[in-house]
């Protein structure tokens, strides 16, 4: 039996395509969003969708498919009725949903399954998530992601994406929390500049997860476009880890509308410059679909 290729073996051995934004693809598919619970909702409602959302990416070329699972938390189940053994069903669901996608593809090259886990501003649904400081301790905050994170690392996905954090002391306690789960995770941060969304240097921010044996991957998400080169080669010259970088269209989130506004400055012309700045590990967030990944997988195939 031939041994499938670890995600970590593939960092290493070169660049790795990741997906595009979950939301927006759910969208273009006629599916109303707009409650708090967001793509997470679909889990419970329509799972089918989920893993159409996720073909469509592996189609396009994604190597790996990120759950969705960003907005799924037990406390935030709660608040639509749905108790926790059946909110830890649809965690466990999302893995399984982007397992059949891939198992659905059809192609010779590895897949991997990365299950989301967002940031507790997620859960608030407020916009919070791109301000950080929630006034909650790191102890806290490691209370709040620990059991969500054990269901997911149970379900068996490749990778944990600790993903879209605006806070370092966020990313400590996610870090504390993936201790001995047995399952590799990255951490990626969404930034202002040269800052996270907190205001902490990226350099502070990044060294955390230097010596974090569990994280086989640092970098950014769901921020602009122009912010990847400078945050990819400093968590490469910080870290000395595999960079991963999926930033969102460009595009700007306006949580009282609950719409994004503005204009995208994505481009395909960006992405040989972040393999160069380090990155390992490269999609896109919110706002970039399927054509968007197809792009980025012939410019990294060209390269």
């Amino acid at each position: 039996m031939t041994r499938t290729i670890t995600l970590a073996e593939a960092l290493a051995a070169g660049t790795v395509v990741l997906d595009g934004g979950m939301s927006n693809q759910l969208e273009s598919a006629g599916h109303d969003l707009s409650d708090e619970l967001w793509s997470a909702r679909l889990l419970a409602e329509h799972p089918e969708a989920v893993t159409e959302a996720h073909l469509a990416y592996f189609r396009a070329g994604a190597d790996v498919a990120i759950t969705a699972s960003y907005q799924a938390t037990f406390e935030g189940f709660a608040k639509h009725g749905i108790g926790r053994e059946r909110a830890a069903e649809l965690m466990a669901l999302s893995v399984e949903s982007a397992r059949e996608a891939a198992r659905r593809a059809g192609v010779s090259r590895p897949l991997w399954v990365a299950a989301s886990a967002g940031p507790y501003g997620a859960m608030l649904a407020d916009g919070s998530e791109y301000r950080g400081r929630y006034g909650l301790s790191v102890d806290e905050l490691e209370r709040f992601h620990r059991p969500r994170l054990e269901v997911l690392a149970a379900a068996g996905p490749d990778v944990l994406a600790l993903e879209t954090v605006p806070d370092a002391d966020e990313a400590a306690a996610l870090l504390r929390a993936v201790r001995g789960l047995g399952v590799p995770a990255w951490l990626t941060y969404s930034v202002a500049g040269d800052r996270t969304r907190a205001g902490q240097p990226l350099e502070e921010a990044f060294a955390l997860a230097a010596e974090a044996d569990e994280v086989i991957a640092v970098g950014v998400n769901c921020c602009a476009p122009q912010d990847v080169d400078g945050a990819a080669a400093t968590a490469a010259r910080v870290t000395g880890k595999p960079v991963v970088v999926y930033p969102n269209s460009g595009e700007t989130w306006d949580a009282g509308a609950r719409a994004w506004t503005g204009r995208s400055t994505f481009t395909v012309g960006q992405v040989k410059g972040w393999q160069q700045a380090g990155a390992r590990l490269i999609g896109g967030c919110c706002r970039v679909g399927p054509d968007g990944v197809a792009g980025i997988a012939g410019a990294l195939e060209a390269a």
